[in-house]
This record gives C-alpha cells, sequence and structure tokens, in this order.
C-alpha cells in the first residue's frame, strides 16, 4: 500500500531547474498572478455557470484505487449539475509528484492532487498550491477534528497546508504461536531494540544448519531509521526537523541513527534476521510466510497480512519499538495528503476542489475510506461512527495504531523532518544502514550517508531560499 521512495541525482536537478525559473509563475487561468494562492469564498462557486471540473491526481492503485473511484462518485452525486470530479491514477507516489513538476513547467497543472508526506517541502516551496488554512480561515470551519499528529505534520508554524487524506503507521508484528513455542507471552511484545533482540535469539530455529524461522526481520528502509530516532525524542535534521527554517544537514548519522545501524549489523551477523535488501516486498514474504516471527511493517499491510497468515499463523500487533527503554519521543506518520492548486485554475475552480477536499476528510467518508484501505482515519470522529466501530472489531490488531498514535505528543520529532531532497535522505540513510549490514562501521557509513546528501541539501537551499 505504499511505494518505496527512491529518487536520482537527475531527478535533484530537473527539481532545482523547475524552483530556479520561478514555478510559480505560471498562470493561464483566470484569477490573476497576484491573488492566485488566495482562497475565494462561497460567492466563487456560486457565481460559476454550468459544471465546474475539477481534475484529481492520485497514486492510489487496486483496492485502494476502487475506494478512491467510490470516493469521487459519491461526492459528484452529492453535487450534480454543480461540480463534477474527475480521479486520474498517475502511477505510484514518485510517478504522480513526477508527473506533477511537469504539468508545473507546463502551466497545465491538476486542481487537486495526492502527495506524498515527504514530498511536502518541495510542494511548499513550489509556490503552486493554497494552503487549506486560508479556506479554512475563510470560512470559520474549523480543523479540529483532524488527528493532531496528523495535522502537526503538514502544518508550519501552526498553518495547515494541505488536507491529510491517507496515513499510515509504523508498527511490530508478531507471529502469536512462534511465540508461544517459544515460551514468550505475545501479549507482553519486545518494547526496544534490545529486548527485539533477545526475543529474537529465542524464536530463532535451526535446523542442520539451516535456519528455518528468523527470530525478526525488516527491510532496509529508510522510513524505519527515521522513526527510531523520532522514537528517541530527537530530530532527523536540523532546524527543528527543517520546521524553524529550511534544514541544511540531515543528522542521521548522530548516536540514534548510529544504533539503529549498529543493532541492524549485529542482528544479521548473529543469524537473528535475514538480509532481504531494500525492497520490502521481499521483506514482506518473509514474514507472510511464517518464517520470522517479529516484523516491523506500516499499517497499511495489516489487512494483507491477516489475509496471507490464514490458516497458517495468528497475526498480532505491538508498537512500534523504541530504540532503547528509556526513549520518550513518538512515531512519525507516514501516507499523503490533498494539496490545492492555484495558478493557472479560475476562483471557481478552486473554492470547488476545496469542496471536494472537504467531503474527503469529513468524518463519513474517512470511515469508508479507513475501513476499505486500511489507512488510518484522519478525522478522529470517524472512530465513532458504526461501521468504522465494526470494522476496528473485526480487526481488533488495528487499535494498536489507534491507541499509539493517540498517545504521541505532537512534537518537532515525532512530526518529521521536512526537507526538500527527502526523497534522497531516505536512500541515502538506507544506503548507509545497507553498508552496516555488509560490514562497514556504522558510524563511518552513517557519516559518510550523511555526506552525501549535504551537496544536495544545499543546492536545494541556495535555489529556493529568499
Amino acid at each position: 500500500m505504499r511505494s518505496i521512495q527512491r529518487r536520482t541525482a537527475a531527478s535533484l536537478l530537473a527539481v532545482v531547474a523547475l524552483l530556479a525559473a520561478g514555478c510559480g509563475s505560471s498562470d493561464s487561468g483566470s484569477d490573476s498572478a497576484s491573488g492566485a494562492l488566495d482562497a475565494p469564498g462561497a460567492d466563487a462557486l456560486e457565481k460559476a455557470t454550468g459544471v465546474t471540473k475539477v481534475t484529481f491526481w492520485h497514486g492510489m492503485k487496486g483496492a485502494n484505487g476502487e475506494a478512491v473511484d467510490k470516493l469521487v462518485k459519491a461526492f459528484n452525486a452529492a453535487n450534480t449539475g454543480k461540480i463534477e470530479v474527475t480521479a486520474v491514477y498517475q502511477g505510484d507516489y514518485d510517478d504522480t509528484i513526477t508527473k506533477y513538476k511537469t504539468s508545473v513547467q507546463q502551466g497545465n497543472t491538476p486542481s487537486v492532487v495526492q502527495i506524498y508526506d515527504i514530498g511536502s517541502r518541495f510542494m511548499i516551496d513550489s509556490k503552486q498550491t493554497v494552503q487549506v488554512q486560508k479556506f479554512a480561515d475563510k470560512d470559520g470551519y474549523t480543523l479540529d477534528s483532524i488527528e493532531p499528529n496528523i495535522a502537526n505534520y503538514y502544518s508550519i508554524d501552526g498553518a495547515l497546508n494541505s488536507m491529510p487524506f491517507n496515513t499510515s503507521m509504523p508498527l511490530l508484528y508478531i507471529n502469536k504461536e512462534a511465540f508461544v513455542k517459544a515460551g514468550l507471552d505475545p501479549n507482553k511484545p519486545p518494547t526496544n531494540l534490545d529486548e527485539i533482540m533477545a526475543a529474537a535469539k529465542k524464536l530463532t530455529i535451526k535446523q542442520g544448519g539451516k535456519t528455518v524461522q528468523y527470530g525478526f526481520n525488516a527491510a532496509i528502509y529508510g522510513w524505519f531509521v527515521e522513526q527510531l530516532i523520532a522514537q528517541s525524542g530527537t530530530t532527523y535534521c536540523d532546524n527543528e526537523n527543517g520546521r524553524k527554517d529550511l534544514a541544511t544537514k540531515v543528522e542521521f548519522d548522530g548516536d540514534p541513527g548510529v544504533k539503529v545501524a549498529t543493532w541492524y549489523q549485529q542482528m544479521v551477523k548473529q543469524g537473528l534476521m535475514p538480509n532481504t535488501g531494500k525492497k520490502t516486498d521481499d521483506a514482506q514474504a518473509v514474514f507472510k510466510s511464517g518464517t520470522s516471527a517479529m516484523h516491523l511493517e506500516s499499517t497499511g499491510s495489516l489487512r494483507g497480512y491477516l489475509e496471507a497468515a490464514k490458516g497458517k499463523f495468528t497475526v498480532m500487533t505491538a508498537p512500534f519499538p523504541k530504540l532503547t527503554a528509556a526513549d520518550a519521543g513518538g512515531p512519525i506518520i507516514g501516507g499523503a495528503s490533498l494539496w490545492i492548486d492555484g495558478p493557472g485554475h479560475s476562483d471557481a475552480e478552486k473554492r470547488a476542489s476545496w469542496e471536494f477536499v472537504k467531503f474527503a476528510s469529513s468524518p463519513e467518508q474517512q470511515a469508508l475510506w479507513h475501513t476499505g484501505t486500511g489507512y488510518f482515519p484522519i478525522n478522529k470522529k470517524a472512530l465513532d461512527l458504526p461501521v468504522d466501530k465494526a470494522w476496528v472489531a473485526q480487526y481488533p490488531q488495528f487499535t494498536t495504531a489507534i491507541t499509539q498514535l493517540h498517545n504521541t505528543k505532537p512534537t518537532n520529532p515525532s512530526s518529521g523532518c521536512i526537507l526538500g531532497v527527502m526523497p534522497q535522505a531516505r536512500k541515502a540513510a538506507e544506503d548507509g544502514l545497507e553498508k552496516s549490514v555488509l560490514g562497514t562501521d556504522p558510524a563511518q557509513a552513517m557519516k559518510a550517508a550523511a555526506e552525501s546528501i549535504k551537496p544536495q541539501i544545499d543546492q536545494y537551499n541556495k535555489t529556493v531560499k529568499k
């Protein structure tokens, strides 16, 4: 349910070139350039003649894509003769933001676009979108029902830039039967990395020199590095995770990041964890097959895991582990949000887009979205609706994510780093993690990885700094 975000140097140069070209200047619509980023009032739509068309680009496929189509169909039915939204699948998250950047250069952006979490800094710097906060302030529309931790990720200085849409959280997945067989209590799961290692030693099973069950497994995935650093209560990049000012460096080469890399290295070296590489699909396959007793993944994988485990083992969930027992931080949300484009779009179109975004974030639609996809409902009122309560009762494993989100205090560390080249930074962290697993000194590997991304951060910041 989540694509692995990869970036190349060529992609970065395209971003920088786009920003340097003054990507906020396109204006092929009827509104003036000076007011392109303003939020029009309700009268803009009332004055419009005929049906106002809205184009919605997204990166959802399969069951998620079907859920998007149902949402759009419901909105169109409620606004017949007034607004018509057309949903257009653009590929995965990376494909979507790449196509979006091209549309900016061509002056032909969609009305609304779904962009993954780590694309937020670019979206803000592109100066192409109207802040959701501006629409809310214009209408006196309260945003209080949005889960605080989710709203916090997409906000800077208290202003919500985009409307959260699909949200996930990381979890520790457990094979119940494996725990019981090893004499461990699945209802008292490990809570930090040291405890996972200790449990993994009891859960790893070898036969004839071959490992038939690993105690633990997880992909070499940069998202987990970000999560564990956030759990430690420290920031991933400077300037308060890029929320006080543009981040100028990543900090995953500090003590928390090095501890993560060292732990990964030791887990593989001791044979407690297989090295399945960077592909999350490969790591997921190990857990689905029952050959791993513990596993790190997103809430978005829960439903698929339950289906895969039928008749083989019982899937249980636990909070994402802390780096150490003393940590008091919390995990970061994942997923994507909806951005409303301004330049090149009429006031009526912008207003219609806002109506659609409000609809998508309503309790009723978020309950249907939650139960149809497994993503966390961004509107806390959705959890009180009968359809949502019934779903959670059917899948009690999901209550772990609900409790974890509500127990996490919104802070800059738990909000995650907002960095213009965050996809590249994530890949760099993965490179450092992989080199550590293959035998390089973790401190050296993570330092080299952090240094490798510095020129790209500098180049990006030089382009956007006013």
